[in-house]
């Protein structure tokens, strides 16, 4: 019987020499192919992955010393009504002997008198200590404090201001405000104009839609940014067909507003001793007591004004009486000399001005009330004139003298710039209707 030979016993030994290299070469493809694909996996698939934060040695020498100086960015503080310095380096954290170092210097004593809405910026450090301060010295100057070592460097860094000269006119149909909002003007520089003609204009009774006015005035700079109105420097109004024009022009260091002629338009009185306020009741020798209900002569002007209210001084003068005067409640009469005499009743309270005391024109002396017999708040005030009761809507104010000489050539020499403005305001209003 014959047997048939396995296929494997007919293989020669180049044949095992063979297989053997095939078997070597698989296996090594077989160990790169993994590598390969791990290679080109896309990154989603590689999401799984973790990541282990090993700990650094700690930072030594100058290194670790720069690193603890480092604290938080600088910290801005506005400072609220009422609050004192005392308040806020507590707030932040700073010890009271750390702001008195800081008020030696000679520019942080503008510190002690802080305004509502000004601003510090605080540097600490990250354990808290007061590294610097910076603050505004005033508009055109920032003071920046350094401290370190008990000892305290200032630098004070200079911001030029920049006056810009504006126009502007406009037309009133339904209020000063509005046309002054309409014309650009901010409320500071209407309310300025509007106090530049009230010696010649009653703003509450006498202005009429149509009225026109034209200004030339300045606004602050500082940086690119607009701080604050700087000021009328020529204004014309038309009312009632009448036209008042007035220009600014420094007379003894103090700008004053004159009129055409040289003439100052500031009157020895105010017509209307408090702003903007509402005439409830006139001069009226005949007039029904609105409280005694019995015919009896009013003999100066009301003024309806919400209580609180700061009533002026119509002009230069002494205060003769400050208190209470029967019917007319809280009281104060001042003696302006020549025998003018001006009496403000119903206050709810006195200014700090007592009797025998001397008060400009224009500052406050008291503040609207009901006190006495009175039927709601309200400024009652007469005018008299050698103890005779006058109208103070109608009586003939005594003008001023108008400059003259010297001062008539230089008014004339620093007013002309602004009068050509004004004209040329005028001249664009003109060829624009």
């Amino acid at each position: 019987m014959q047997h048939n030979p396995s296929p494997l016993g007919r293989w020669s030994r180049e044949h095992w020499v063979l297989a053997g290299l095939c078997a070597s070469l698989g296996t090594l493809v077989l160990t790169i192919i993994p590598g390969f694909a791990s290679a080109m996996r896309e990154p989603a698939a590689q999401e799984n992955l973790t990541t282990l934060s090993l700990p650094l040695p700690p930072l030594e020498g100058k290194a670790a010393t720069s690193a603890a100086a480092r604290g938080p960015a600088w910290q801005t503080v506005t400072v609220q009504n009422g609050q004192t310095l005392g308040e806020i380096f507590q707030q932040m954290g700073v010890p009271a002997s750390v702001m008195y170092l800081v008020l030696e210097s000679p520019s942080a004593k503008n510190l002690t008198r802080l305004r509502a809405g000004a601003q510090l910026a605080f540097d600490l450090t990250e354990d808290g200590a007061l590294r610097g301060l910076a603050f505004e010295r005033d508009e055109a100057a920032r003071v920046e404090l350094a401290i370190a070592g008990g000892e305290v460097t200032e630098n004070v860094i200079e911001r030029p201001l920049e006056r810009r000269t504006m126009v502007a006119s406009g037309e009133i149909t339904s209020s000063l405000y509005a046309a002054g909002a309409q014309a650009g003007l901010s409320n500071a520089a209407i309310n300025q104009m509007a106090n530049v003609f009230s010696y010649d204009i009653d703003f509450t009774q006498d202005l009429r839609d149509g009225d026109r006015f034209q200004v030339v005035y300045e606004e602050i700079w500082r940086d690119g940014e607009r701080l604050r109105s700087g000021g009328i420097v020529a204004a014309s109004f038309l009312n009632r067909g009448k036209e008042f024009t007035a220009v600014r022009f420094e007379r003894n260091g103090k700008q004053e507003y004159f009129d055409l002629t040289g003439r100052p338009l500031k009157k020895s009185f105010m017509r209307m001793p408090i702003e903007f306020a509402r005439i409830s009741s006139r001069f009226n020798p005949r007039r029904k007591h609105p409280v005694l209900g019995t015919v009896r002569a009013h003999k100066g002007v009301d003024y309806a004004a919400a209580t609180g209210t700061p009533i002026m001084a119509a002009g230069d003068g002494r205060v003769s009486f400050a208190g209470w005067q029967n019917g007319y409640g809280r009281t104060i009469i001042i003696d302006h000399g020549k025998g003018h005499t001006t009496l403000y009743a119903h206050m709810s309270r006195l200014g700090r001005y007592k009797v025998g005391s001397r008060v400009q024109q224009g500052t406050t002396i008291g503040y609207v009330g009901a006190t006495g017999l009175a039927s709601g708040p309200h400024l009652h005030y007469e005018f008299r004139i050698n103890g005779a009761h006058r109208d103070p809507l109608t009586v003939t104010m005594p003008k001023p003298e108008p400059l003259a000489g010297s001062e008539m050539v230089a008014f004339r020499a620093a007013t002309a710039p602004a009068l050509a403005q004004l004209k040329r305001v005028e001249g664009v209003r003109l060829a624009a209707r």
